[in-house]
């Protein structure tokens, strides 16, 4: 097939679908980028008429399937080790403290942490490495470290945990040889990080599944609501609030403002660093 160029008329048709299924919004200058990932699909189907395929994901896809491979090519994953650094010293030395404080006072040995949008593993595998650094006995403590995202590709990439040297081009070097195995040029990371992360197909817009997610001392949704409106953020950032533990901390992107969706988490400055929390 040719290079087929989607009417707006046409683009906006798909757009919609999308944005019902997933709350993933795009604007009409993202046209481009999102009839290349269509016509991709397309070709490997060999269908020619986009509304052809269209009607094919809206009445014909019983299980989702194609759907889902349409999203894994337009989500983007863009992503490595110990992105924003500032933040995630906020969470180890200020954040973690305190709700580890909380616990051993309460006598409860547990620590759930919820990464919503993990891409391909980077952010989930970080944070357990953190885990391991900060905490004096981990083996003492009951770990969970849920990474879901809605791509399934980058899932599957997530849980192979090999990743090439810009992944981990922010790693302190010390951790490179503690937390990964090198191979040739791969960097492989070791089973104790693993072992804290498990994995799961999630769309946030799902609002019966993401219902289910309760009781999280953290919740990480960096860099994902920036693809959201105003109302999916808010859809979302609502189900962060349920799911949250009291006391617990809720961290987006340096970027992303979330004052500016809801009014509901409490901001807080812990050792200079400016945190939302759920009192």
């Amino acid at each position: 097939m040719n290079d087929y160029r989607l009417t707006p008329d046409e683009f906006q048709r798909f757009a919609d679908l999308i944005y019902r299924r997933t709350g993933i919004k795009f604007e009409q200058k993202k046209m481009y980028f999102v009839a290349k990932r269509i016509e991709k699909r397309m070709e490997e189907l060999n269908i020619e008429n986009p509304l052809e395929y269209l009607r094919l994901i809206k009445f014909a896809d019983s299980n989702g399937g194609e759907f889902q491979n349409l999203v894994n090519l337009l989500t983007v994953n863009e992503t490595h080790f110990f992105r924003d650094f500032p933040q995630l010293q906020a969470f180890a030395e200020h954040c973690l403290v305190q709700v580890v404080e909380n616990k051993n006072k309460k006598g409860d040995g547990t620590i759930r942490i919820w990464s919503a949008g993990c891409s391909t593993g980077e952010e989930p595998y970080t944070l357990s490495i953190i885990l391991h650094e900060m905490l004096e006995d981990i083996s003492a403590w009951q770990i969970e470290i849920l990474a879901t995202d809605i791509d399934l590709n980058a899932l599957k990439k997530a849980e192979e945990g090999v990743y090439e040297s810009r992944s981990v081009k922010d790693v302190p070097p010390e951790y490179i040889s503690k937390y990964f195995i090198r191979f040739k040029d791969k960097y492989i990371i070791k089973e104790k990080v693993k072992n804290l992360v498990s994995f799961e197909h999630l769309n946030l817009f799902d609002g019966q599944a993401i219902r289910h997610k309760k009781g999280f001392d953290f919740i990480f949704c960096r860099n994902v609501l920036i693809y959201f409106d105003e109302v999916s953020r808010r859809k979302v950032v609502d189900h962060f609030y349920v799911a949250l533990a009291k006391g617990g901390f809720i961290f987006l992107s340096s970027s992303e403002s979330l004052s500016r969706i809801t009014t509901a988490f409490k901001l807080k400055r812990l050792g200079g660093h400016l945190v939302y929390t759920k009192e």
